[in-house]
């Protein structure tokens, strides 16, 4: 499965927004995307001889297009220590997470979210708007960045997206990418209100996402989860296959 996901979703790495584009140097794959996009390294094959190397060029490139960016490590990466190189050429770590992934067949699917919430698909202005709103109560996010990141996805038809109501009243919210050409959709942004916590919605929203993805024939779901939902995905039937952690390089 490890080798799957490095094959489809890392070195075949496709755009994930409008202007950004899949460069392949190397042994490295990067996205180079406009500056509100994601920029950074997907994948690398690199060893004890071309790691250095390959780490500077990458900062000479973004450098050169005055980009931040990131390099996202999975804990399977050679060599072994590319973490201390990182580090090294000043990258700074932000806190690892764990990729997890399930078949979709195999995951609960008639799971429903608390009574009085009902689940809206996210299709216009006003639903971005909404998910803005859950967004930063939930992550202490700014509206602006949400909104750029959903409008340059949705624009790119390739993301699924679902808050859901208590009354008129937004209090969860999530998002899915899908990767055409894979066996994989990517869920992220699952987030609810602190005063809604703890009653089932975000069980609920990976439910509701997984069947958009089998309706849309992706056989696999994969998270990058925080220590918080890491427990509740294991419950649910996720897999743990390794780390994943940014490296980011302003």
């Amino acid at each position: 499965m490890l080798n799957l996901f490095d094959r489809e979703l890392r070195r075949g790495a496709r755009p994930d927004g409008p202007g950004a584009v899949i460069e392949r140097a190397g042994d490295v794959v990067r996205q180079v995307a406009p500056a509100d996009g994601w920029n950074g390294v997907l994948w690398s094959a690199l060893d004890e001889r071309t790691a250095d190397a390959a780490i500077a060029e990458q900062v000479r490139h973004y450098r050169a297009l005055g980009r931040p960016f990131e390099w996202k490590l999975y804990g399977h990466d050679r060599p072994a220590d590319l973490d201390r190189r990182l580090l090294a050429a000043g990258f700074t770590p932000e806190p690892a997470e764990t990729l997890m992934v399930a078949e979709i067949a195999r995951l609960p699917a008639a799971v429903e979210p608390p009574e009085g919430v009902r689940l809206v698909p996210v299709t216009d202005a006003d639903g971005v708007e909404l998910m803005a709103e859950v967004h930063e109560r939930a992550f202490g996010a700014t509206r602006d960045h949400i909104r750029a990141l959903l409008r340059g996805q949705f624009a790119a038809g390739a993301l699924v997206a679902v808050v859901a109501m208590a009354g008129d009243e937004p209090v969860s919210a999530a998002r899915m990418d899908l990767h055409p050409g894979t066996g994989f959709a990517s869920l992220w942004g699952g987030g609810t209100v602190p005063e809604w916590r703890g009653r089932g919605l975000y069980r609920a929203l990976v439910a509701h996402r997984a069947r958009e993805a089998a309706a849309r024939g992706y056989r696999y779901l994969q998270v990058d989860a925080s220590d918080q939902s890491r427990p509740i995905l294991l419950r649910l039937g996720f897999e743990a296959l390794t780390t994943t952690t940014p490296y980011v390089h302003d």
